[in-house]
């Protein structure tokens, strides 16, 4: 993965080293810059595949930043993700407004940043589709090794087979699972079970985690849309 150029922009020292070093132990070349405007002339010169912004930041902050990156052609191809803090929805909305690909919530968790990063770059080719023990998903957090989900930070309790579909939907938001893929995946060609089956554990994880989040495709299966 040493391909593949990360610029980190923020204006607290702490967070860039420490979001350098999580990223450097995967193998990407990551490079920094403690304000928008040394952020601005280290893309131009550099062009990362990926960046990752700060809102809160004196002088140009995250947005400006990323409008102005958005207007450059030779950012038209590189993923930007924003550091928010948990409670910033009106500027999680303005950050993906301007042309922002995605936003990590503050605190921020070492092992979710890395599965984060690896899952926006796998949706843009950049890397292969090896499977990813956690999934994050703005506030929902979905823990594979651990079988554990949370959303705003509140743990919610699955059975067995809600965590299996809900962990394939999410796992390529966007994409449609017809009703034959998600037997197949989650239940196997082996297993009999009723035609209700699905529908019913649809139903139960939107009762856990929001009916906005899983839409029914009329006809064909269902998506995780966010």
């Amino acid at each position: 993965m040493s391909e593949v150029k990360i610029l980190v922009v923020d204006d607290e020292p702490d967070i860039l080293e420490f979001i350098r070093y999580n990223l450097q132990k995967e193998g990407f070349q990551v490079l920094t810059a403690s304000d928008g405007l040394e952020g601005l002339k280290v893309a131009k010169k550099e062009v990362p595949h990926l960046i990752i912004l700060d809102v809160m930041m004196p002088g140009l902050d995250g947005i400006e930043v990323c409008s102005e990156l958005r207007a450059m052609s030779e950012m038209k191809d590189t993923i930007i993700t924003f550091l928010t803090a948990r409670s910033e929805d009106f500027t999680q909305i303005a950050a993906l407004d301007v042309g922002g690909d995605d936003y990590i919530t503050k605190p921020i968790r070492p092992r979710v940043l890395v599965s984060r990063i690896k899952a926006l770059l796998r949706r843009s080719n950049r890397l292969g589709n090896d499977s990813e023990d956690i999934i994050q998903i703005h506030d929902l957090v979905i823990d594979r090794e651990r079988v554990s989900v949370t959303k705003d930070g509140k743990s919610i309790s699955f059975a067995k087979k809600e965590f299996e579909l809900l962990y394939l939907l999410a796992s390529k938001p966007g994409k449609v699972f017809t009703r034959k893929e998600i037997f197949a995946k989650v239940w196997g060609y082996d297993v009999i079970v009723g035609d209700r089956t699905i529908d019913v554990h649809i139903r139960k994880l939107r009762e856990k985690i929001g009916s906005e989040n899983i839409k029914t495709i009329k006809g064909i299966g269902y998506k995780f849309v966010f």
